[in-house]
Formats: C-alpha cells, structure tokens, sequence
C-alpha cells in the first residue's frame, strides 16, 4: 500500500481557490491512479475525480467539471486538487485515495490507501 498525506485545505469566500496536494510515500507511486473524493457532515463519501496513473487520464464528477482540475507530478509523488469558483455547496473534507482499479474509480471500495483528509470550507 501507499501511504498519503493530504494539505491545502482551508477557508475561503465563494468564488475563492484553494489547491489541495496529496503527497504519497512507500509502494511506486506512478503505478496508482489516483482519487479525490469529499464527505460533508451527514452525507456519504462523493467522488470528485481521478487521474489514471498510464496516460494522465481524467475523469470528473459532473457537479464540479470546468471549475476543478487534477493533475499528479510522479517525479514528486504528489497528486493535486486545483479548485476554482468555489461554492458553499463544496464545503466537506477532501480525502485522496490510491487504486489500481482505474475502472472502478468513482467507488471509495475500489481504493485502498487512504489520506486523513483536509477540511475546505466556502463561505457564503
């Protein structure tokens, strides 16, 4: 397994950014795609994107399309969350996980590493 470490959580007003980075430790990091997810209070664990670990592909959960970007740097075993045009509905801890099941992303159960995940929170 590889072990993850997630930062760059924080306040910020609506239609603020933030950047979220995920830094990997142990097994070969380039041989995971990779996953954000986030989980606000009462409410299940939701994919937001993925990254596959061959080609960079990516893929979104619609409601955040256009305004989130994922992106990994192999060389520094980092995974990022760049998000723009924040909204209080994206308020939530943001977790990243590691899989090697590239077609089972948008499930937590495909994913078998986990971070201890960041808080984001926009205000209104």
């Amino acid at each position: 397994q590889v072990q993850l470490v997630e930062s760059g959580g924080g306040l910020v007003q609506a239609g603020g950014s933030l950047r979220l980075s995920c830094a990997a430790s142990g097994r070969t990091f380039s041989s995971y795609s990779m996953g954000w997810f986030r989980q606000a209070p009462g409410k299940e664990r939701e994919f937001v994107a993925a990254i596959s670990w061959r080609e960079g592909s990516t893929y979104y959960t619609s409601s955040v399309k256009g305004r989130f970007t994922i992106s990994r740097d192999n060389a520094k075993s980092t995974v990022y969350l760049q998000m723009n045009s924040l909204e209080p509905e994206d308020t939530a801890v943001y977790y990243c996980a590691a899989t090697t099941n590239w077609l089972g992303i948008i499930r937590p159960t495909s994913y078998g590493s986990w971070g201890q995940g960041t808080q984001v929170t926009v205000s209104s």
